[in-house]
């Protein structure tokens, strides 16, 4: 299971969203600065970093996307 933190306005999100997708990997999409709750869980995951978008794979935190 994938889970994307990022916003809609972030072009590494936006590239990291259409990667998975072309890649044909399930993906869920948790838009940052509409859902306070995904927020809260996006900052637990990162030790407070505010930085998107983050990518949780397999229990495994990726902070960035394409050498961000």
């Amino acid at each position: 299971m994938v889970t994307i933190y990022g916003k809609d306005s972030c072009p590494y999100t936006v590239a990291a969203r259409d990667d998975y997708k072309d890649r044909g990997v399930p993906f869920t999409y948790v838009n940052v600065k509409k859902d306070p709750a995904g927020l809260e869980r996006m900052l637990a995951l990162t030790r407070g970093q505010r930085r998107v978008p983050v990518i949780l794979e397999n229990g495994k935190v990726t902070v960035g996307f394409g050498g961000t």
